[in-house]
């Protein structure tokens, strides 16, 4: 499996460190103790809390497993121009039927680089006319305005 860099600005990569952080602190130590409190309840063999807690931390741990890989691979742009579509671009484009829409170029909570739409506007300028080649099919828009996040 080839291993590429993920494109974040550094408020991005910020925000990512952050809820590892927070991760990693308050919310395991409150898994940890409703695992405990579970416990005192008896029978784990039966015991609902205590394999719901479980479950929860399971789930805790993988999210902070992926966080840490995430971070390994980060590669941190200042996209600090309004120009050209980047990393954390707000981008409005109109589509063929004349309807708006703003997006935002982020891997977090956003379109993603890797993904058609941002593939297709990533280095456009205002007025620039995209070929967005989706899975449900292809559609065009085109570049209205540009803004950093």
């Amino acid at each position: 499996m080839s291993e590429r860099a993920e494109i974040l600005t550094a408020d991005q990569k910020t925000a990512l460190e952050a809820e590892l952080a927070d991760l990693e602190g308050p919310k395991r130590a409150a898994a940890i103790e409703a695992i405990a409190h579970a416990r005192a309840f008896g029978d784990l063999s039966e015991n609902f809390e205590y394999h719901a807690a479980k479950n929860e931390q399971g789930l805790l741990e993988a999210r902070i497993k992926k966080l840490r890989e995430r971070l390994r691979h980060v590669q941190v742009v200042e996209h600090d121009t309004d120009e050209h579509v980047g990393p954390g671009s707000v981008v409005e484009i109109e589509d063929e039927s004349g309807e708006l829409m703003e997006v935002t170029i982020s891997s977090i909570g956003g379109v993603s680089t890797d993904s058609p739409l941002g593939r297709a506007l990533m280095g456009k300028a205002i007025g620039a006319v995209v070929s967005v080649e989706a899975p449900r099919g292809s559609w065009k828009a085109t570049v209205r305005s540009i803004r950093r996040a």
